[in-house]
């Protein structure tokens, strides 16, 4: 006996549309979902640092006060000199980092050197997040390999003329956070470099620690990688500062006191543009206050640090005030925004003068020998608000030892609370300097007593503005770990009223 089977009805085609809509919003709202739990757990540390590797910087890769180069330009290739001593005026050497293989007494500073320098008789300890090499010297071609082949977390910084070297030209001015970094890694080395003065010190030990130093080489991260290249969404710049961000985030040392007590080194006023307000909270080491809103950088908790100058340093042989012939001297560029526009007044006021040297200037054609010359062979030298309050000019000229003239009315300076500028600068208002004749009045009344009391003093101050490595007494290196020491006082005592009360909290 054959039993039929009946065939099921169809549903009518409305049903049939409602159920192929269904099937497909569960398909999408599936794949959202699994979209939306990956990238939360690549974000888990910080939620909305994916606005961290957003469009890529459309701003130059360099810039800088003697004109622009490209991150591609041959000049700015990495580039070694061996150096010892100060330099006299010289037009005919390139201006490369100073690298010093280390002598016995050099550094000076005798008992301060640090011999038996540890944690107990620094001024400052100083705790070293181990970042990834690309974070710092692997920008510089460094490929994390150790002495004896296997991976680590450091260069070998025993043999000075071994070290990566930063690239040179303009590059150079922001190099603050390798001359930083070289310094505190070479701080416990004190049988290899026993001149070094016992201002920082490493501690491996984060309960020991003072500050805690991010070794991030942001202004090189942004001269080198701000541009996109073919196949990223996001610059390299931008990734890495998304990463370093995620970094610290998940760090039990950074979470402790919101980052109060790290150190991080943005100099570059372009630098780290899309992650300084998150990691505002850290002590910053800048170049100046310009391109920051006062609830990220401040006095009252940044430092502020000079420009590695980028001619050479005069010695014992300095021009004199007769053997300086050009009464005041301006080589940069003339065309600026906001508060430079001061520069184009200038140049209107002053390009007729015989004994003013006020004229365009950039790297190429052999700007910075030029500059090195003309700062040797004059009285006085301008340093006028630009794009942002300051420059390397001004470290230029004190290193030239040329009196600086300095016409920025929101300027900040290195060092200041144990520097009287005053000793070796002129001050001029902006809008006293743009009244006709008024600068030149006051340049040519002052005499040759007054003004080399000022040549002098500039020629006592002048090293406290040179980075070298290794470090001597006294030098950039040096001053900036002391201001970094004094910030932290005020720093602790914040901290420790903060944790007055955290055991009775604790039992809420």
């Amino acid at each position: 006996m054959v039993v039929e089977r009946k065939m099921q009805p169809l549903p009518p085609p409305e049903h049939r549309r409602v159920l192929r809509c269904v099937v497909l919003l569960a398909v999408s709202l599936l794949a959202f979902s699994c979209w939306a739990l990956i990238n939360s757990r690549i974000n888990d540390a910080v939620p909305d640092s994916a606005a961290l590797i957003g469009s890529a910087d459309e701003t130059p890769a360099t810039t800088g006060d003697y004109g622009s180069r490209a991150a591609g330009d041959p000049t700015s290739s990495p580039t070694a000199v061996a150096a010892s001593g100060n330099a006299t005026v010289s037009v005919d050497k390139t201006i490369d980092p100073v690298i010093r293989q280390p002598m016995g007494g050099e550094a000076g500073g005798g008992d301060e050197g640090n011999e038996g320098c540890d944690a107990e008789s620094a001024a400052l300890r100083v705790y070293v997040h181990d970042l990834p090499a690309e974070f710092h010297f692997g920008m510089l071609g460094w490929n994390g390999q150790g002495g004896g082949g296997g991976r680590a977390a450091w260069p070998d910084v025993r043999d000075a003329g071994a070290v990566p070297h930063y690239p040179g030209g303009l590059n150079l001015q922001h190099s603050v956070a390798y001359w930083l970094t070289l310094d505190i890694l070479s701080s416990t080395l004190p049988e290899r470099y026993p001149g070094r003065p016992c201002v920082a010190v490493r501690v491996t030990n984060a309960s020991l620690a003072d500050v805690f130093f991010v070794p991030f080489f942001a202004s090189l991260s942004y001269n080198r990688h701000s541009k996109l290249r073919r196949g990223e969404r996001a610059s390299r710049n931008r990734v890495l500062q998304a990463e370093l961000v995620k970094y610290l985030a998940r760090r039990e040392e950074w979470r402790r006191w919101g980052g109060k007590d790290h150190l991080i080194v943005p100099h570059h006023p372009n630098s780290m543009m899309e992650a300084r307000k998150r990691l505002s909270a850290a002590m910053l080491v800048l170049s100046d206050f310009g391109r920051y809103s006062p609830d990220v950088a401040n006095l009252k908790k940044d430092v502020i640090a000079p420009y590695k100058h980028v001619v050479r340093s005069l010695g014992d042989d300095s021009p004199t005030f007769e053997q300086r012939p050009v009464l005041a001297y301006f080589q940069g560029a003339i065309h600026r925004k906001d508060g430079g526009k001061i520069r184009q007044r200038l140049y209107q006021l002053l390009k007729g003068e015989h004994d003013v040297h006020f004229t365009y200037g950039s790297v190429r054609q052999n700007g910075i020998r030029r500059a090195t010359a003309g700062m040797a062979s004059s009285k006085f030298c301008l340093n006028i608000a630009g794009d942002t309050p300051s420059s390397n000019r001004l470290f230029d000229a004190i290193v030239s030892h040329c009196v600086p003239v300095i016409i920025s009315d929101d300027i900040e300076l290195p060092f200041e609370d144990v520097l009287d500028y005053s000793e070796f600068c002129v001050f001029v208002r902006a809008a006293d300097a743009a009244r006709k004749g008024f600068l030149l009045r006051l340049l040519r009344g002052i005499g040759r007593d007054e003004w080399t009391r000022m040549w002098r003093r500039l020629k006592e101050v002048a090293h406290h503005f040179e980075y070298q490595y290794p470090s001597s007494s006294g030098d950039a290196v040096q001053m900036i770990w002391g201001a970094v020491a004094r910030k932290m006082h005020s720093v602790k005592l914040q901290l420790h009223k903060r944790g007055r009360f955290q055991r009775t909290d604790s039992e809420l």
